[in-house]
């Protein structure tokens, strides 16, 4: 707590920073906590632009879009930055969005990317992750995964963007026999949890056999902790990508600021910080390449993506089969 005497004498002394532009960005809790990118960031694009960045967390990354769609044009936010692909549509459908004036952008993400809108920051592969002294041979499909006694945890897909894309990633596997899958998989699920921080900290508790994150998980307990012992899955029917995307607010009252954060969200300064703290890869590759242990990683033989377009029907269904068969 500041002392009230010395800051009042102190504000005619400071008035710089009283003037100060902010810039607000709505994200998700991960990326603002100590371990995620948000310190590194805003230090990074606070050294470039004599302004304050400040972060807001609204849950995961669904939940962004839900409180958006809440404050409607009176949001405080001018930049929203976790929402993924299959939640694009759906943002776009507010009206609350402007394009992100960046012309043709050159990144590394699968499959390419032209959005006028959104920019991706950073992307990565769905998978199934697990201890291997505890669980040696995991399963290799969701069929075996439905037969096997293996446990697993998973996020809400109306709450958490993880939750989502494993909705998708049976829809874009099994289509019409995506209830099928869900119907089967039912008793292996251990527990559904609001968002991705939950559920992974279980799984590190003993809760479950796998829990539902990313292929690149693992690098996090190889660089960070010197652990080998936790791998993803690799499913042959692919692995669902996800790519994450920010966008600047059409009602900000900072918008010039916010195209500079767009800009610098595709520099080095930021890039540079995904992987050893987003543990996702970096939609733009950094200067100096990729950590060493992301190539330990498994590299799935498929991408799966449902388009942006045709992610909002895709959902629709897919909430159906999911909500029947954990509900029965």
């Amino acid at each position: 707590m500041r002392y009230p005497i010395i800051a009042a004498g102190c504000i005619a002394a400071l008035p710089v920073m009283a003037d100060q532009p902010v810039l607000t960005v709505y994200t998700y809790d991960s990326f603002v906590s100590d371990w995620g990118p948000g310190p590194a960031v805003e230090e990074a694009f606070e050294a470039t632009c004599d302004c304050d960045l400040k972060f807001v967390a609204a849950g995961d990354g669904a939940e962004l879009l839900a409180r958006l769609r809440l404050e409607g044009a009176r949001t405080d936010a001018d930049i929203v930055l976790g929402l993924d692909t299959n939640l694009m549509a759906a943002a776009r459908e507010t009206g609350l969005f402007a394009g992100h004036g960046q012309g043709e952008v050159a990144v590394d993400v699968p499959l390419g990317w032209t959005d006028d809108t959104f920019l991706p920051f950073d992307w990565g592969y769905f998978a199934f992750v697990h201890d291997t002294t505890k669980l040696a041979t995991p399963p290799t499909d969701f069929r075996a995964l439905a037969e096997s006694d293996v446990s697993i945890l998973i996020q809400d897909p109306r709450s958490s963007t993880p939750g989502l894309g494993l909705l998708m990633w049976i829809e874009a596997a099994y289509g019409d026999d995506a209830p099928e899958i869900w119907a089967a998989l039912a008793d292996n699920v251990v527990t559904v949890t609001k968002g991705w921080s939950e559920a992974y900290g279980l799984f590190l508790e003993g809760e479950a056999d796998m829990v539902l994150s990313y292929t690149t998980s693992p690098a996090y307990h190889l660089i960070a902790e010197e652990d080998a012992t936790k791998a993803a899955a690799a499913f042959s029917e692919g692995h669902y990508l996800q790519i994450e995307v920010a966008a600047q607010l059409a009602g900000s009252d900072q918008p010039a600021l916010a195209q500079d954060f767009l800009a610098f969200m595709l520099s080095d300064g930021f890039q540079s910080v995904i992987p050893t703290t987003n543990w996702m890869y970096p939609a733009v590759t950094p200067e100096a390449g990729l950590p060493t242990g992301f190539e330990t990683l498994i590299q799935p033989d498929g991408a799966l993506l449902i388009a942006p377009e045709d992610a909002p029907e895709a959902r629709a269904g897919a909430l159906e089969a999911w909500l029947a068969a954990l509900s029965g």
